[in-house]
Parts: structure tokens; sequence; C-alpha cells
């Protein structure tokens, strides 16, 4: 017989913040396709594997030998406590300076254990516990859950679908007298839309009315994870360039298709008019977080990561493969502009089942549903040239299965 107590004092071993994240049903969702997908995998071959931006070919030479020299100590402290190292701060902000044309100085940057840390940063930085956070869906899937971490309320608002732009018009009506925070993401995952300038430019004056509107300022997180992984000789432009009240997260394990190195940063552009008070809170919240800093080691090898990328026209030849083969299936294929993924519509409304169909024969996709946006999937552009020649015969067989 079940005691009462028994069940009371476990539910009490469990905060009601920690119960809410892991009750997320997106959350939830995506942790059981990695253990579905994974098991699933386990002990066979030839499976296709177009789900998480992880690498499926052995990593380059050059960063091997960056991370290998970055291994001999120098001098006794070489793997003593690392904060904000100089050289690495130095090499990032050259590098966004060359990137976006915005004078950056390495007091503007903050090294983080990865993207994730920066966004969290940036949240706990410039909001308070109640206030809102707006993000666009499809998001990355784990916006919510560093949302209510950070004791903050998502709201959320569709893009346009068509064009997988903003929708500015939903953005400004959701925005209340709570509203803190709005986070963009270009290079978009999953769509792979690089929003243009004249787009960033009309969203900064919408933010700047809005602010003025309800009597607080709305900050502006930018994560750019992807903005080297730019396709066709598109230029990147972020949206500091247009809102000086924007915090940008950048992370190395895109660059160097690396997630596994936690390297990160959250930098302030020049032209942020609330630096002083922000500096010497973001310090702290470095530490209070939980000493969010990079290691010793990855701090060693930034500057000389910052000189180089993965081979960005592979994943260009990859996408236009998969483009020109599936839309001569069939396949409505919008052309990503930037990211590691493809996000197309399902053949059938029913995007878990299609994803599904493809599970059955060995080629392993993301449904829609993950992203809060039902009727797409995702492909990842980091599976391997020979997964993507084995899985055209599926998503053949696929979407002629789902026909009447």
């Amino acid at each position: 017989m079940n005691d009462p107590r028994a069940t009371s004092q476990v539910t009490s071993a469990v905060s009601a913040r920690a119960a809410r994240l892991a009750s997320i049903p997106s959350f939830q969702r995506v942790e059981a396709y990695i253990h579905e997908f994974g098991s699933r995998r386990q002990g066979r071959t030839g499976g296709c594997d177009f789900t998480f931006g992880n690498p499926h070919q052995m990593p380059a030479d050059r960063y091997v030998n960056t991370l290998r020299a970055a291994l001999t100590p120098q001098d006794d402290q070489w793997f003593a406590y690392q904060s904000n190292g100089e050289a690495a701060r130095e090499a990032a902000a050259q590098s966004l300076r060359r990137l976006l044309d915005v004078p950056f100085r390495p007091e503007d940057i903050y090294l983080t254990t990865g993207g994730f840390a920066a966004i969290a940063l940036a949240l706990k930085t410039v909001a308070d516990p109640g206030d809102e956070v707006i993000y666009s869906l499809p998001p990355w899937f784990l916006y919510e859950p560093l949302v209510l971490e950070a004791g903050l309320v998502p709201v959320k608002v569709k893009i346009n679908t068509t064009t997988f732009d903003l929708d500015l018009s939903a953005i400004e009506a959701a925005v209340t007298e709570r509203t803190r925070v709005v986070i963009v993401n270009s290079p978009n995952n999953p769509t792979g839309r690089i929003y243009p300038p004249e787009l960033l430019r009309r969203l900064a004056e919408l933010l700047e009315a809005a602010s003025a509107r309800i009597g607080r300022r709305i900050y502006l997180i930018s994560d750019e994870a992807y903005n080297r992984i730019v396709f066709d000789g598109l230029r990147f432009h972020s949206p500091v360039e247009f809102y000086p009240h924007t915090l940008l997260a950048y992370s190395y394990g895109k660059t160097h298709l690396s997630p596994g190195q936690r390297v990160g940063y959250l930098a302030l552009p020049p032209t942020m008019p609330d630096r002083d008070v922000m500096e010497p809170a973001i310090s702290g919240l470095q530490v209070a977080m939980g000493w969010v800093y990079p290691n010793a080691l990855l701090q060693h090898a930034l500057p000389e990561l910052e000189q180089f990328t993965i081979d960005v026209g592979q994943l260009q030849r990859r996408r236009d493969r998969l483009i020109e083969v599936l839309g001569g299936m069939g396949y409505r294929v919008w052309r990503s502009e930037g990211t590691f993924y493809l996000y197309i519509p399902s053949p059938t409304p029913d995007d878990e089942g299609f994803t599904e169909s493809l599970a059955r024969r060995d080629v392993f996709v993301l449904p829609g549903v993950l992203f809060e946006t039902p009727g797409f999937f995702r492909i990842s552009l980091t599976a391997n040239e020979d997964m993507i020649e084995q899985s055209l015969p599926a998503f053949e067989a696929a979407i002629k299965e789902s026909r009447p």
C-alpha cells in the first residue's frame, strides 16, 4: 500500500522551479527523442543521423593541433583559475570588429562556458524574476528552460512561416509593462534564416518605441551562435548594429563543430548606454552562477581558434545536394542561408508520424513539434556525405508513402 507520507517526502525534495523545468512539454519531448533514437541506433550500422548538430567525421587537424598546443604549459599558472583572460578577450573583440565593423574592445567580452551560459548570463543581468521574455517560434528548444530557470516568464510569438522572418506586429502586440527582454536568433536555428538589415532596423525602432511606451528599457539578446556559418557569400548583420541595448551571445562550438568543448562569450557593444552598471553585475554573476568561465585550456586556445572555422563550403554543398534531390522528390525545401539546418514542411500534417516513417528506414530527423511548430521537420547538415546519399531512398519512399 502506498504511504501518503512517503509521497509527500518525495515531492518536497524537489523545488517548484526544478519540477516546472522537468515538466516543460518541449523539453520532455527532446529528452525522449534523444533517448529513443539513441537506443534505436545503438549497436547498428548504416543509420543516417540528421538529428542534432553533432560531428559525423573526424575533427580537422588544425583544431586538434590547436588544442594540443594549448595543453602544453608555458608557466606554473597555466592551469590556475581563469576568469576573463586578456588574450582571449582581445582575440574575440578583434574578430567581432572584423565581422560586424563595430568597434568592440576586449573589456566588452565576458567569456563563458558556451552559448548556454552566455544567454543565461544575459537574462540574469537585465531581468528580475517575474519579468517577461519574448521570443519567436520556432525557437531553439532550450530557450524556455533557460528563461524559467532564471525565474522569468516566456512569451512566445510565431514567425512568418512563408518567409521565416520575424513577425514584428506579433512582437509589438506581445509587449506588456512586464516585458524586459526580446531574444533574436540569427542565423536562425532551425529555419536557417538570416534576418536582413531593414528588418533589424524596424525591430530596433519597435523596441525603442515600446520601451518609451511602457516606461522601462527593453533589452535585446542576440543569439549569434551561427554568425560564422553563412552561405552563398551573404553578409551577416547583427542587431548590435541597430539597437544599442543589445547583449550578444556567441559559441565557438558551432564555428568548429565541437559542441562538447564549451567556450563562448557574452559581448556588450561599445554603444551600450548602461555599461557602467552592467560590467560589475556581469562579472559578479559569472562567479555566482558557478564560475561560468571557460576552462584554462580553451582560453589559451581561443586566439588561434579565432583564426579559422569548419569547412562552411562543405556544409553548403551538402545543403545544395539535399535541396536539389529532395526538391525533385516533391519536398518544399526553403534555401537555408546559414546554420547547420534545413527546416522543411512535412508532406503530411502529422510531422511526428512522418519522422517515424523515416526512422523505420534508419533515417533520423527531428519533427517540428520539438520546435513548437508542427508540420515541419529539421535536417542537420552535419551528417556526412555517405549518410546523405544513403538516406535518399528513404526520403523518397517516405514521401511516396505519405501520398493518398
